[in-house]
């Protein structure tokens, strides 16, 4: 008697929950409750007999709860990989996530093809170190399978204790089999924005990844750099291996650098997914030309901010094209601590481009080139080198000018990318003197 009034209460948990999330503001079709639930009434009348053939003739006890929440979980499957039901403990750890500290390795992952997959590993943390890359494929964890993993199991799996190890074997294009790499757990304390000077006066900003300070950050970030040059005659900004986060970030950090225009629209299949977010006139944005540096790992928000900069003639992208992941998740809690993970709708670039799937194309394309650290470096002999030349004017101070020179370009050949976009920046700071003169 009592197994049957469970069973009934689990088809009335079902049922009201459909109903829920019809009558959801938001989540609603044009389809009518009662056609729709028609059909899906007799569904759930299937899974409530086969949960009562499991309980009555599977060979050992089962937990009803760990039924139901398998199903759950393998409904949310059936959707696209960035949808997914996380239990109370998961749903604390996205909450800890977007505060920018937590104990774990350092990776953004998603899921390609039903694989766990790293997006990027973000700067100077463990995963970083040891030299997790993009694209890697976790197959193990502690030496364990975790094929039909969820991305939020594999975050738990991943995530723990600062100080403990966990080992992940990973797939690599360039490796001949699996490797494994043992990462010890840190307190993962993301600092979003860095920033440098370079040639005096050119402004480099790197924005790792997007969390609750990264506006903060970045307002800093930009009156320190206009504090230390006087005159910005450009602006680099690093979003490279940036894979995304918190969407309203996002568009906060396009504001910075936009007076005007469409920043980003959403769109899904009802009027309340669709939004359209501009740009404002501050009176602080920088006037000065903007390079963008993207790639292969730049992905969710970082696509935003290239997409909008882009498209509304403020910055250049010089790279490779980024990740395409463009889709807007809705967090909705449940009642038991839980939490859905819905995707609602997709992003579009100011002039209507779809991102998802596609990603941003950068307007010059140069692949990163992995530096030589066995190339020797080689200098052009000069007649100053020669015995016995006969000197120049203020050789000693052109030689100091020339030292000076060749230490910053040592700090930036073994990045081809960010010396192409400083040549790029000096260019235009060149043919702009020339219109002048």
């Amino acid at each position: 008697m009592r197994t049957k009034f469970i069973k009934t209460g689990i088809l009335s948990f079902f049922i009201i929950l459909f109903i829920t999330l019809l009558v959801l503001p938001g989540f609603y079709g044009k389809k009518s409750a009662f056609s729709a639930g028609n059909d899906t009434y007799k569904h759930l009348k299937l899974f409530n007999e086969i949960l009562d053939l499991i309980e009555t003739n599977y060979v050992e006890d089962v937990d009803s709860n760990n039924i139901i929440e398998g199903a759950i979980k393998g409904m949310m499957k059936t959707l696209d990989p960035h949808s997914t039901y996380m239990t109370a403990d998961t749903y604390k750890e996205l909450k800890i996530n977007t505060k920018g500290v937590f104990g774990g390795l350092g990776i953004e992952i998603t899921m390609i093809n039903d694989i766990i997959t790293v997006v990027s590993p973000i700067e100077d943390t463990p995963a970083y170190v040891v030299g997790i890359k993009a694209g890697d494929q976790i197959i193990k964890i502690d030496g364990k399978s975790i094929k039909g993993f969820t991305l939020m199991d594999a975050v738990h799996k991943l995530r723990g204790k600062a100080g403990t190890k966990v080992t992940i074997t990973i797939l690599r294009k360039d490796l001949e089999k699996p490797k494994d790499f043992v990462i010890t757990r840190a307190i993962i304390k993301l600092k979003s924005v860095k920033h440098k000077i370079y040639q005096e006066n050119i402004g480099y900003v790197r924005i790792s990844s997007f969390q609750e300070t990264t506006v903060d950050e970045l307002k800093k970030t930009m009156r320190a750099i206009t504090k230390k040059a006087a005159s910005l005659n450009g602006l680099i900004l690093d979003l490279r291996n940036n894979p995304g986060g918190i969407l309203e970030q996002s568009i906060k950090v396009s504001d910075i650098f936009l007076k005007s225009g469409i920043i980003v629209s959403t769109k899904g299949r009802t009027k309340k997914s669709e939004t359209v977010y501009n740009a404002h006139d501050d009176g602080y944005e920088p006037l000065c030309p903007i390079v963008v540096l993207i790639n292969g790992a730049s992905a969710s928000a970082s696509e935003i901010v290239s997409g909008a900069l882009q498209d509304n003639g403020r910055a250049i992208l010089l790279g490779t094209q980024t990740f395409g992941k463009a889709s807007m998740q809705v967090v909705i809690p449940l009642n038991n601590g839980a939490a859905l993970k819905l995707t609602t709708g997709k992003y579009y670039t100011p002039s209507g481009k779809l991102i998802q799937a596609m990603g941003i194309s950068p307007d010059i394309e140069i692949e990163y080139l992995v530096p030589d650290k066995n190339r020797k470096k080689s200098r052009q002999i000069r007649e100053k080198d020669l015995k016995g030349h006969i000197a120049g004017e203020n050789e000693k101070e052109g030689e100091r000018e020339e030292e000076k020179s060749n230490s910053k370009s040592d700090e930036l050949e073994n990045d081809n990318q960010l010396s192409r976009a400083i040549d790029i920046l000096k260019s235009w700071e060149i043919f702009n003197k020339m219109k002048k003169g």
